[in-house]
């Protein structure tokens, strides 16, 4: 994704506004970033997500590649692409730190993932692209998605928000990894709506990782392909 095209993201001149952009951008935050008085550090896997990040909020974009243990279990790792976006502390308010899960809180008041109730969807996507992993069962032929996450909090909020979405999607209680984090899942029945309810009408937005829902849809259309069976 080119530069040029970035910039084409609807972004507010305020990244503290309740707004589709800010919604992803913060929900990315929460998922895979680090909120220090220093600034912001995000991490994404996906350079067309991340030039939609940098777009968001302005600051540099590092690539790097990067072996880490599979959550679930350690014995297995992985190799992928990570792309930081670094954004340094300013006087705008950008960086506060008050309140619940440290998001941001400006002169106005205090800010809570309340300013971005009327995009649930975005703010979800974030989430799911920030700490979360869609994948296809080989062993039962269905769609997993599920979130994993070092704050417990974080992910009973992501519950609520999965409980409020127009699809009915169950979801398990909050489980311990074997790395010490929490983790969730969708009901594998209910995976396939979720998952198409999240990404639907994402692309005239632009706000979403390109990636993720070419995952989602092989995911999807492995899944079906073992119903036909």
């Amino acid at each position: 994704m080119s530069e040029t095209e970035a910039t084409e993201i609807e972004v507010p001149a305020d990244p503290l506004a309740g707004h589709a952009a800010t919604a992803y951008f913060w929900g990315h935050v929460a998922g895979s970033g680090d909120v220090s008085d220093d600034g912001i550090e995000v991490v994404a896997n996906d350079e067309a997500s991340a030039q939609v990040l940098a777009a968001v909020a302005g600051g540099d974009l590092e690539h790097d590649t990067t072996t880490r243990d599979y959550a679930h279990d350690t014995s297995i790792t992985r190799t992928e692409d990570e792309y930081t976006l670094s954004i340094d502390g300013d006087e705008s308010g950008l960086l506060g730190r008050s309140g619940a899960l440290g998001l941001p809180v400006d002169g106005r008041g205090n800010y809570r993932f309340g300013a971005f109730s009327d995009y649930d969807r975005e703010l979800l996507r974030g989430l799911l692209e920030g700490c979360g992993t869609v994948c296809f069962k080989s062993s039962s032929g269905t769609v997993g998605i599920s979130f994993v996450h070092d704050d417990e909090d974080l992910l009973a909020f992501a519950q609520e928000l999965i409980a409020d979405c127009p699809v009915d999607a169950p979801f398990d209680e909050l489980s311990e990894t074997s790395s010490g984090g929490y983790w969730f899942g969708v009901d594998d029945d209910a995976a396939p709506a979720f998952g198409t309810w999240l990404y639907e009408d994402c692309e005239e937005t632009g706000l979403f990782a390109p990636s993720r829902r070419r995952k989602l849809e092989r995911s999807l259309e492995q899944a079906t392909a073992y119903d036909d069976e």
